[in-house]
């Protein structure tokens, strides 16, 4: 979604071309989130006024209309005390344009400019509230109307801190949001706020830090047993948050200087510093003449008392493109070393051991529970079908597969003692978040599988997997979803180990994962073989993929690839519902491609290959290496290694990754960021 970058520097002297670099270049590291706009707000060249720069289109449009106003800037001129805010909008309210882009003013004179990431689900009241006051909209945006509340709120109470005015408002908001305000009333000083969105903030210092830790504040008003949340549009007048008087709060041990750079991610943030704090909701984070506090309204039972400084152990190369011409390109080849670390300190290969401490403490309870639910969207969602007949077979539980949007929209019933798994990437998809809260709420124990420590899903999760597939930049998961795969696999095992019963089904799985990282490797040299595959399919209009059993997840993952880099139509089909409608599609025209492995389901899969080429259609086959029987079936042939049915969908996937980017790649798309798409969909 959206990408929020700002750069606060207190006694530590930058030229203002050094300042716009940073943000434009903090804004570039968040492009694989998906926009179509970006923005900067930095002071007047006097710091009387601000100067806002905003362009449709792409990061390096921004930077080159910065490059055109440079004398209008000023950017030799040095500041040491300046904040900067800046942002890559993915338009969710108004058409993407220049007005529409973010930083959003209140005003004409800038008095506040706000950048914003996820969606205000109560900003037509809000709106209608400011415009009975004589406020004028200039853009379609949720957004501006924070910004002119704020100003509203300043001219009410001029006498209160930035902080406080941020506290106000944020009580008026309803939605998910991550906000980062910046004022030419209060220069010199950034206040941060999150609430259902993702933000961080990094600190670089040349000194030791004071503490490891920054205390949290709160605010009276929650002795107040008559307070209530309240409505800009319902009241003329707005309650008032009695001051905290507590002086808890970071900054640098001995010298005074200090860098801040607020985030959506750590990859904006990774090439400047490794020390960051992740906020978490409802947090207000101020920055005032250099020092940093964190403030919150209310206390609730489980609240930490400090927010811990972290170290992150990303490389900066790791967000890199290396050798490769895309990020995507990168991560598929990424994947013998990924999976690798997956399991690495898990799957004890020498003894046949399987180890996951994050779930180590909970195994008891898993094993007394009534069913597992997995839960997840998109890529995630299909790591989830992919192993659920493992699951089923290895636990003996009943297991079901959710779409979060869709379990949220049934109100499922949950009982407390289920056990819910929820898969993301990010950490931060919203449906997935907002179906862990409702289960959360209902007793059920949660399991988090994500890639990102620190995001959300991990933090609220009971206990969970981290599943170590490291930076994932391109929009479509790759590495991510075998990592997710790999995961749910090693729990399986774990959940199986006391069982004599099933003592032979697991060594036969601890060695197909011994072995997993040189197969993909030999899977990977099919690399050429695709791209020619691709020029016979470049053109085509649309593409079906039918497999069953354990690779019927395959089907599902490799036509959603297709779906999200070339724009071209794509199906992934059940081969056992073959008659049920979808042969009816096929004719010598229509591309096919069949995943048929030698399986327990094989004879069913050969027979639905026979259908396809009685109908003239001419399928082309992802089989087992060596297997010329199935060959003689095929219009072409890809050849991938036997291993163990339950990991096959691991080989089998690749070839459809590669094939999904060399058509991407031949059509001319954006590879790395398709249209309209967004890496971590942080709204509904």
């Amino acid at each position: 979604m959206c990408g929020i970058f700002a750069y606060l520097n207190y006694l530590t002297p930058k030229k203002r071309k050094e300042i716009l670099e940073l943000l434009v270049k903090g804004l570039k590291r968040l492009e694989y989130r998906g926009y179509d706009s970006a923005g900067v707000a930095i002071d007047s060249f006097d710091s009387k006024d601000m100067s806002l720069i905003k362009r449709s289109g792409k990061v390096k449009l921004l930077e080159e209309e910065i490059k055109n106003r440079s004398s209008e800037l000023h950017v030799e001129n040095e500041n040491d005390n300046h904040c900067g805010i800046a942002h890559t909008r993915w338009a969710t309210h108004g058409i993407p344009n220049e007005v529409n882009s973010h930083p959003q003013r209140s005003d004409v004179h800038h008095s506040f400019v706000v950048v914003h990431n996820g969606i205000i689900t109560n900003y037509k009241e809000v709106k209608t509230f400011l415009e009975k006051k004589g406020y004028r909209f200039e853009s379609e945006t949720d957004t501006e109307v924070i910004a002119k509340l704020i100003h509203h709120l300043y001219n009410l109470h001029p006498n209160y801190s930035f902080r406080e005015l941020v506290e106000h408002v944020v009580q008026q908001l309803e939605g998910a949001f991550a906000l980062c305000f910046k004022s030419k009333h209060f220069p010199g000083e950034c206040v941060a706020t999150r609430r259902g969105s993702p933000l961080l903030i990094g600190i670089k210092t040349k000194s030791h830090l004071a503490t490891d830790h920054i205390p949290i504040l709160y605010g009276k008003a929650e002795t107040d047993n008559n307070h209530k949340e309240h409505r800009p549009h319902g009241r003329p007048e707005f309650p008032v948050i009695p001051r905290n008087d507590s002086t808890s709060e970071f900054q640098p041990l001995e010298e005074k200087s200090v860098e801040y750079f607020f985030a959506s991610d750590a990859s904006a943030i990774i090439e400047h510093t490794n020390r960051v704090i992740y906020f978490e909701d409802d947090d207000v984070a101020a920055v005032k003449n250099g020092v940093l506090s964190i403030h919150r309204l209310r206390r609730n039972m489980d609240d930490p008392h400090a927010r811990e400084i972290t170290t992150l152990k990303m490389e900066l190369e790791e967000i890199m493109k290396g050798n490769y011409d895309y990020y995507m390109q990168k991560e598929i080849f990424e994947q013998p070393e990924s999976v690798v670390n997956t399991m690495r300190g898990r799957v004890y290969f020498d003894t046949r051991n399987v180890i996951l401490g994050g779930i180590k403490d909970y195994i008891p309870e898993i094993k007394r529970c009534r069913r597992l639910m997995l839960i997840g969207c998109g890529t995630s969602y299909h790591s989830a079908i992919a192993t659920r007949q493992l699951l089923e077979e290895l636990t003996e539980l009943p297991v079901m597969v959710e779409l979060a949007s869709d379990f949220l929209d049934r109100t499922t019933p949950v009982f407390r003692d289920d056990v819910c798994f929820f898969i993301s990437q990010s950490g931060e998809t919203a449906d997935t978040l907002m179906a862990l809260r409702y289960c959360k709420q209902r007793g059920a124990l949660i399991v988090g599988i994500t890639n990102t420590v620190g995001s959300s899903i991990c933090r609220e999760s009971h206990c969970g997997v981290h599943i170590n597939a490291g930076p994932e930049i391109g929009v479509a998961s790759t590495k991510a979803y075998t990592s997710q795969f790999i995961s749910l696999v090693m729990f399986a095992l774990v959940m199986s180990e006391d069982r004599i019963s099933l003592k032979t089904r697991r060594m036969e799985i601890i060695e197909g994962l011994k072995n997993l990282a040189e197969q993909i490797k030999e899977v990977l040299k099919l690399d050429s073989q695709v791209r020619a595959l691709a020029e016979d399919l470049y053109q085509q209009k649309s593409l079906l993929i039918m497999g069953r059993g354990f690779n019927f997840a395959t089907c599902l993952e490799g036509a959603l690839k297709v779906k999200e880099l070339t724009y071209m139509h794509s199906e992934g089909i059940m081969a056992g519902e073959l008659k049920h409608g979808p042969l009816a599609l096929v004719d010598d025209t229509m591309p096919v491609i069949m995943i048929v492995m030698r399986d327990g389901v094989y004879k069913k899969c050969m027979n639905a290959l026979q259908q396809v080429t009685a109908r003239e259609g001419r399928p082309i086959i992802v089989c087992e290496k060596g297997d010329n029987e199935t060959k003689n079936f095929a219009y072409k042939c890809l050849e991938v290694p036997k291993t163990v049915d339950c990991l096959q969908g691991i080989l089998t996937v690749i070839p459809m990754q590669l094939l999904s980017f060399h058509i991407a790649v031949l059509r001319k798309c954006n590879v790395d960021c398709p249209r309209n798409l967004a890496k971590s969909v942080t709204v509904e």
